[in-house]
């Protein structure tokens, strides 16, 4: 049976059990069948997510266990590591200052195995990959600036003390379209991923390799999603299973387990390993590398992004810190009320502790006007890099967790807390 055939196939199908809603339906959708009326507003977006088997994916992981493994023992390490994977071999590479005593080798094996590398077959081996090494000191220029800012040699405040790592920009952004405060394109294709490799380590079927993407097609209606278009989604498998059985087992245990029944339609596509065959995957298909799936990590491109990635990363380099808080900033404004969507925009110069610029835009959805809220942001959140890493507590090995499935709109994470909400709602009052 073609591809073609297999697609018209089971564009419509629905059988399958009770699907996993998003948590705490109260956003644009909340599990009903009702259609929304639509005006002629309408438009598409598209956003992706890979599962932790994606070679780019596996190099965040690996540089962010690093990470974790060296915070473990000496929480002031400056710690920037990079790694590439290709066929057969892990590189590993940065500037490390640390006190902490780490075996590598031993850690980049062990990620490469709890990816679900584990034979030859697989395209790639945990235990006989080469590993290769080659780390560096933090530059004494860049110490000198993130361990005494200009700002705390002039006053001495301990929270002065440590000045951004590096210069540049970093977003955040939260909306009101999901329960997670994110857009619902990122939300609907991180989860799929992530169901995708469940299916695979709960052994649900048996031919699904490590690698695997999504992309998912909402239709907005204005700026109101109303339906998923398209799914895209490509899973690597065993050379022993068929196209159809492939389309079906990932349309019905994976797609409709996790994205609400009233987002599909008959009219919904799916695309399946478009290609046809997805044998060969991970790095023996492709070469990976650290920082390559920053709109993944994000808000899958729904709003702005700055010029730097995460993983691998000490909490001193702002271009994950203050990403974090950002984000934190933003979903506590839009829970709070005073806007459905906000994006900031928050800037700093190597060396220095308090950002150079921070901009707030509200797309026209805030109660009070963008410069008041540029205000209260400024006058009820720290944006210095030390207030920030004492806030989340970020001097600690929590960061593989976030290396997979997106570092944005999951549970668990300190900046995910709305524990501001109760202090920027009394603007709202003080407005009426």
């Amino acid at each position: 049976m073609g591809r073609r055939r297999i697609f018209a196939k089971f564009r419509g199908l629905v059988l399958c059990d009770r699907p996993f809603f998003l948590q705490k339906p109260q956003h644009a959708f909340e599990g009903s069948k009702e259609k929304v009326m639509k005006t002629n507003k309408t438009r598409f977006f598209t956003s992706e997510s890979v599962t932790e088997g994606h070679p780019d994916k596996m190099c965040d992981q690996i540089s962010d266990a690093i990470l974790d493994a060296i915070l473990q023992q000496d929480p002031n390490a400056r710690v920037a590591c990079e790694t590439v994977v290709c066929t057969g071999t892990v590189f590993v590479m940065g500037q490390i200052t640390t006190t902490a005593i780490v075996d590598y080798a031993t850690i980049v094996r062990d990620t490469v195995r709890n990816t679900g590398y584990t034979r030859a077959k697989y395209g790639f081996d945990a235990d006989s990959c080469g590993v290769i090494i080659s780390l560096d000191k933090q530059s004494p220029d860049i110490a000198l600036g993130v361990d005494k800012s200009d700002e705390y040699r002039d006053r001495g405040e301990i929270l002065d003390m440590y000045g951004a790592g590096d210069q540049g920009m970093m977003f955040g952004y939260a909306c009101d379209e999901t329960p997670e405060y994110m857009p619902m394109a990122i939300t609907l294709a991180q989860k799929i991923s992530l169901r995708l490799a469940q299916v695979r380590k709960e052994g649900i079927v048996d031919y699904l390799r490590p690698d695997g993407k999504c992309q998912v097609t909402v239709e907005y209606d204005g700026d109101t999603p109303v339906r998923v278009d398209t799914i895209v989604l490509s899973a690597q498998h065993s050379p022993n299973v068929d196209s159809e059985t492939i389309a079906k087992d990932m349309i019905n245990l994976v797609i409709r387990k996790v994205v609400p029944l009233n987002l599909l339609d008959e009219k919904t596509k799916y695309y399946i390993n478009p290609t046809g065959r997805f044998e060969l995957g991970g790095p023996a298909a492709d070469s990976g590398l650290t920082g390559r799936k920053i709109i993944v990590d994000t808000y899958g491109g729904y709003c702005a992004h700055g010029g730097g990635a995460f993983s691998g990363k000490d909490p001193t380099k702002v271009d994950r810190s203050a990403a974090y808080m950002a984000r934190y900033i933003c979903k506590n404004v839009v829970a709070a009320g005073l806007a459905k969507k906000i994006q900031i925009q928050v800037s700093y110069a190597i060396g220095r502790s308090k950002p150079v610029s921070v901009d707030v835009n509200t797309y026209g959805t805030g109660v009070l006007s963008d410069a008041a809220l540029s205000e209260i942001i400024a006058d009820e959140f720290d944006l210095r890099p030390r207030a920030i890493i004492n806030l989340f507590g970020l001097q600690r090995p929590i960061y593989l967790a976030t290396a997979s499935y997106g570092h944005f709109g999951r549970e668990g994470f300190p900046w995910e807390k709305l524990d501001r909400v109760d202090d920027l709602k009394k603007y709202i009052a003080q407005e009426q």
